[in-house]
């Protein structure tokens, strides 16, 4: 519970801040609240043999282990004897608590802390968070006490960066940073406070949260009845956080009480008999405002001065040392309390166990380089945890790399956060994007230079030419005239050329349509195909029996036109050899 209302009175200092702020930071946790919230989320959705509290715990804690956020787990001691009133009603006038009261008294002077029932279901709870954090590499402190008394004497002494709790006396046990809720899940966060904020904000030290705690009550008081938190925080504000603590010691909270009831005053007058009675009440409930008042300083004893193992105690020292992740420990804890088998056991947690030891790598990188030491990272004592980088990936619309992993048994590969590598080991990504390129570089094929290419193409046009040639020599037809018309365009035949010199020989083109008329030769006084366009890509066409010689006209002359798949005999197997290297020839020409 801690203060009553405290919580509303600092909530102008809540900060809601991302999950990835406890990166690197140690932090203590107070495991009893961690735990009430755990059984409170999912008591009403499943029984509890069924443990979804303590997946719960574990899936919260893999989510830290993996922004090497150090925990420790603190837990409560003994009952405080100034508590023991408070213990009692909540637990219904447990026996244990009553026996105790009755036999030492009811002056809280007199009553020595009580030992908690360790055989109790939420004890059992405990127990195996404890269990499960020792195998995850979480060392546990046991309380001589309150256990939010030992996680901010921790956080005040440095020994910490922050506590876990949602005691919101914890403050005024003199917390410095304090946790309140955590989410990790998409999106995670942390709500957080810090003393600082409160100070500037609110004007509250430790000093006046304690006088809260006795004006609207707490677990070691019970208050001032009638009193509200606006008013609680108008009185300490009146008095200043220097001077609130000696003012009560002096006054007790009689000044409170002034305070209160300076509106009534000028109001009706009393008379005798009431006066008389008034002064009869003040005497003999003097001896009461006397107690009251020694609770008081009880209880700022009790906040200033709670029962904790000091900073420099071996016990302490040793839950600061750094502890070993237990594999097979873990795996037997999970196979017993889960049912999980080993492999899915290290599936959750062998990659974040790797991603721990990385950020703990570039933290080492990180010091080294403010303290103008920056050592290249085949020389660095710590081997890097990377071996190399595989592939680029994304995850939840971010970018990271698939890595693979050195010197850690279970796990070969996984996905890690483009950034942690960019600080952890940047040679890593400079020695992938160098390899990637040489890759591409060796699957490219080579262009060919502009001069290069007309090159080829000239040497195209001869071998195309002389294909050719050696296609029409190797055909047995009439002498081939000098000039050729080809798709109706005149070309004029090359100088020295004897096989051009002096003849014409057209080849003419006609439509599909003008192919269905016939023709009639005057020489044979017969019918004759019409030419057809011969594609050298196809196979060839079949000889005819006869010649077909046709007519033409240009410049107003008739010229003969001879066909050049006419012919007198079947083509020889080398004109044939020679068609078929030019059909080859052109199909390549056209692929290209």
């Amino acid at each position: 519970m801690g203060v009553k209302n405290l919580w509303d009175i600092l909530e102008s200092c809540k900060k809601t801040l991302p999950l990835h702020y406890l990166q690197n930071k140690r932090v203590c946790v107070d495991l009893s609240c961690w735990m009430v919230q755990l059984q409170n989320v999912n008591k009403s959705h499943c029984p509890m043999k069924d443990k979804v509290y303590l997946k719960s715990l574990f899936h919260r804690l893999r989510a830290l282990i993996a922004l090497n956020c150090s925990l420790i787990f603190v837990t409560d001691g003994s009952i405080p004897a100034i508590k023991l009133a408070t213990y009692r009603r909540r637990l219904n006038s447990g026996s244990e608590v009553e026996n105790q009261v009755t036999q030492e008294g009811i002056n809280s002077k007199k009553l020595s802390s009580l030992r908690r029932n360790m055989g109790s279901e939420f004890s059992c709870m405990i127990k195996e968070a404890k269990v499960l954090g020792l195998a995850l590499g979480i060392p546990c402190l046991d309380g001589i006490e309150e256990a939010e008394a030992q996680c901010a004497l921790l956080n005040l002494e440095s020994l910490c960066d922050g506590c876990f709790s949602s005691d919101s006396d914890i403050f005024l046990f003199g917390a410095r940073t304090v946790y309140r809720d955590i989410c990790v899940g998409e999106g995670g966060h942390v709500v957080c406070y810090e003393m600082a904020d409160i100070e500037q904000k609110l004007g509250f030290g430790r000093n006046s949260l304690i006088t809260l705690a006795l004006l609207l009550g707490s677990d070691y008081s019970h208050g001032v009845h009638g009193l509200g938190p606006g008013s609680a925080c108008k009185i300490v504000k009146s008095v200043g956080d220097k001077d609130i603590l000696q003012k009560i010691v002096s006054e007790g909270l009689s000044f409170a009480k002034k305070t209160k009831n300076s509106k009534n005053q000028g109001r009706a007058k009393c008379n005798d008999n009431a006066t008389t009675l008034h002064h009869e009440v003040s005497i003999n409930g003097s001896n009461h405002n006397l107690q009251r008042d020694n609770q008081c300083l009880q209880v700022v004893e009790a906040y200033m001065k709670p029962k904790c193992h000091s900073a420099d105690s071996d016990v302490v020292h040793s839950v600061l040392a750094q502890h070993p992740f237990q594999r097979e420990q873990l795996h037997q804890l999970c196979a017993q309390l889960f049912d999980w088998p080993p492999d899915k056991t290290d599936e959750y947690i062998l990659p974040k166990i790797a991603e721990r030891n990385l950020r703990r790598f570039a933290k080492l990188r990180s010091t080294s380089s403010l303290l103008g030491v920056d050592i290249p990272l085949k020389e660095i004592p710590v081997k890097c945890p990377v071996s190399a980088i595989i592939k680029c990936r994304k995850a939840h619309g971010k970018e990271c790399f698939e890595v693979s992993w050195d010197e850690l048994d279970g796990i070969k590969t996984s996905v890690v956060s483009a950034d942690l590598i960019e600080s952890a080991c940047p040679e890593k990504i400079k020695e992938f994007e160098d390899r990637r390129a040489l890759e591409k570089k060796n699957h490219r094929k080579p262009r060919p230079k502009k001069s290069e290419q007309k090159c080829s193409m000239a040497e195209i046009d001869l071998k195309f030419k002389d294909l050719l040639l050696d296609t029409e020599l190797g055909s047995k037809s009439v002498t081939i005239a000098s000039r050729e018309v080809i798709s109706g365009k005149m070309i004029t035949a090359p100088e020295g050329n004897s096989v051009y010199q002096g003849l014409n020989v057209i080849l003419e083109s006609e439509c599909n349509d003008d192919r269905k008329n016939a023709a009639l030769s005057p020489q044979t006084s017969t019918i004759a195909p019409k030419h057809e366009v011969v594609d050298l890509l196809s196979p060839s066409p079949q000889v005819l029996s006869q010649n077909v010689f046709r007519y033409t006209k240009m410049n107003g002359q008739n010229i003969s036109v001879i066909d050049l798949s006419d012919s007198e005999t079947e083509s020889s197997p080398e004109h044939a050899k020679k068609a078929r290297e030019l059909r080859l020839f052109l199909a390549s020409i056209r692929d290209k």
